[in-house]
Formats: C-alpha cells, sequence, structure tokens
C-alpha cells in the first residue's frame, strides 16, 4: 500500500480446531508439541501466536491444563512472544434429526463464562472474541449479543485484549454497536475471516467491502481458508492490513504439497512480504501497534 508505513504482525494460527490428524500427520497436538510449534514460528517471523489446545489424539480440548502447560511452555523459552488464545470453542448446535428444537449429538454449547475460563486463569495478551452466528458444516455457530458481552468483561477483567473474529457484515455490525455501548473498548482488533463457507467470500472485492465498514481507529488483519491462504496475505498488506497464517487455516505450502509445519508457512508469508517491500513487526513492536503491555 503506498504510503504504508507501520509493520506488519504476522500471526500463527498453530493448530485450531477443525484440521485432523488424517489431514495432516504433523498437526500439532500435545501442549509440548503447540508450544514448539509456536517457537518455531516466532523464529520464522510470527510476532503473535493463536492458540487452540488438542486432546493428544488430536481431538479438540477446552481443558485448562492443556492451555496452561502451553502457556508455561512458551513464556519460558520467549517471553517476547504474544499469545493469543481462542475463546472459540462451546458455541456450536447441532439441531437433532427428529426434533429440530433439541441438541444433537455433536452439540457443544457450554455457558460463555466456561468459554473464557482459561483467559481468567492464564490472563493472556489477546483472546479472540467471535461474533459470529452462522451456519458451519453440521452445526450452528451461536454467539449471542448478551453471551459475547459476558465474555468480554471476563477478557477486559483478566487485562487481555480482544480480538474480535468477523466471519460476515453483519458481525461487523455487531461490533460496531458494542462499541457504541463501551461492550467494547477502542481502539478495536479485529480479525477479517474469508473464505468460510456461508461467511465472507475470499475475494479483494469482499476484503475492501469488510475492511470499509471497520472502526477508522482500528488495527486489523485477516486471512484466507486453504488455498487463499496467501492471495488473501498479500490482499490484506496491499491494504494495510496485518496477516495471519498457519495449519489452523491451510495445511499446503503449495499446490498439493503439504507444509513440512507451522514455521514453513510463516517463512513463505515473510518471504512475500519482504518481496512486496513490507517488513514484519517483531513481537515488541507488535505490542506497541496494539497497546499491549511489554
Amino acid at each position: 500500500m503506498a504510503g504504508k508505513s507501520n509493520k506488519t504482525i504476522l500471526t500463527v494460527a498453530v493448530t485450531g480446531n477443525l484440521t485432523t490428524l488424517q489431514q495432516h500427520p504433523g498437526l500439532p497436538c500435545t501442549p509440548e508439541q503447540i508450544a514448539n510449534a509456536s517457537l518455531e514460528s516466532a523464529k520464522a517471523g510470527a510476532a503473535i501466536a493463536h492458540i487452540h489446545v488438542r486432546y493428544p489424539d488430536g481431538r479438540p480440548s477446552k481443558e485448562l491444563e492443556h492451555y496452561r502447560e502451553v502457556v508455561e511452555r512458551i513464556r519460558d523459552k520467549n517471553s517476547d512472544l504474544i499469545i493469543n488464545l481462542t475463546t472459540g470453542l462451546g458455541g456450536r448446535f447441532v439441531p437433532s434429526k427428529d426434533d429440530p428444537k433439541i441438541a444433537g449429538p455433536g452439540t457443544s454449547i457450554v455457558h460463555p463464562l466456561r468459554r473464557v475460563e482459561h483467559i481468567v486463569a492464564l490472563k493472556p495478551d489477546i483472546a479472540t472474541l467471535d461474533l459470529n452466528t452462522m451456519w458451519s458444516g453440521t452445526a450452528a455457530v451461536i454467539n449471542t449479543p448478551d453471551n459475547v458481552t459476558i465474555m468480554a468483561n471476563e477478557i477486559y477483567k483478566a487485562g487481555s485484549k480482544p480480538e474480535l473474529e468477523v466471519f460476515d457484515s453483519g458481525d461487523i455490525q455487531l461490533a460496531n454497536v458494542l462499541l457504541d455501548q463501551g461492550v467494547l473498548k477502542s481502539p478495536p482488533l479485529f480479525q477479517i475471516v474469508l473464505g468460510v463457507r456461508y461467511g465472507f467470500v475470499a475475494t479483494p472485492q469482499t476484503l475492501i467491502y469488510a475492511q470499509s465498514l471497520l472502526p477508522k481507529d482500528a488495527e486489523w488483519a485477516a486471512f484466507g481458508i486453504g488455498r487463499w491462504e496467501y492471495p488473501m496475505l498479500t490482499q490484506a498488506w496491499c491494504l494495510g492490513g496485518h496477516v495471519r497464517v498457519g495449519l489452523e487455516d491451510n495445511i499446503y505450502i503449495e499446490k498439493g504439497v503439504l507444509a513440512p509445519s507451522n514455521a514453513a508457512l510463516c517463512e513463505k508469508a515473510a518471504r512475500i512480504i519482504g518481496d512486496l517491500g513490507g517488513e514484519l513487526a517483531t513481537p515488541k513492536e507488535a505490542r506497541a501497534l496494539l497497546g499491549l503491555a511489554s
């Protein structure tokens, strides 16, 4: 982007909760593997590690002790790396086929306070806050304004900064209302998600539109799912945004070739940003950009 002065923050999303070991045998699953993947990605240019946790067999986890071990391992080796913990799990409703108003197998909805338990305990630098209510696979993801408010309050009490995850234009409108109400504090941090079915389509036109809806003082990033990871990384940079890669979002380093690691995806991102004339922010520089404690 002409006149772009701020450095670009690279986030690595190391494992997520949907990618499977069957899709990528090298997916980090244990706390040690997730922490090591975060640290290796930091050496490759990532300033932020976005973290979900898993059981060793690859199943998604909400266990506090899994989060605690990951955070402690990272902080023990790299106190500068910005830790971003998800609060996304616990919002999925699968309607029963016999009676759609009854929760069927696969429903994971829990009280919003349960979804932020690890944030309260571990006080990460950043905590994601999903604003989407949408259809996802076989489930409806539900994030009501009341539940988002409860979670936001706890995130702020923990001293963490919410990263507002938006999947469609209505999510941004909800964020703007919550900002007007004082539930969310300015300046906000947004993460625009592109390429999820029934959400924002991964095109330059869509990202331009989404970015135009954000508050003027917002810091923001965007990422694309699957093969759109690097095209959307490039588009986000051109619009002045920050970027994200990782095995949560995409498992391929190039068409048909599994990524060797999260660090390899970060190295490719760093190369693209450099070729465009940009420069990645260090964790310390990213903290200053986002107003996080040093």
